[in-house]
């Protein structure tokens, strides 16, 4: 039986973002408690970004940006077999760099 996930989620680049429900909880215990009550926030970033880019690292890594007042959400994905899985999702004060992919 497959573990309940915490996101599931289209995005406008045509691929589906999943992360599990213990992943979610190690993103908000272990590396970024400040995104602890932004589930949805994250959500949102992937399924109507207002910028996706791709990592200056890693050319498999897509940074999906959305602008949440004051902030930026920034919701880290890895493809992998044509589905993408979130690394992790912090609040971020600018948009990262690297090669614009996607924009509203």
């Amino acid at each position: 039986m497959a573990e309940p996930l915490a996101v599931d989620v289209q995005t406008p680049l045509g691929f589906r973002v999943i992360c599990s429900e213990s992943y979610w909880e190690q993103i908000t215990t272990i590396k970024h408690p400040a995104m602890r009550d932004h589930l949805e926030q994250v959500r949102e970033t992937l399924a109507a970004p207002d910028e996706v880019r791709r990592s200056v690292s890693d050319s498999n890594v897509l940074l999906f940006h959305r602008k949440v007042m004051p902030r930026w959400v920034c919701a880290v994905v890895k493809r992998a077999d044509g589905v993408g899985y979130l690394l992790t999702a912090y609040p971020a004060d600018k948009v990262k760099q690297g090669e614009i992919v996607w924009t509203k």
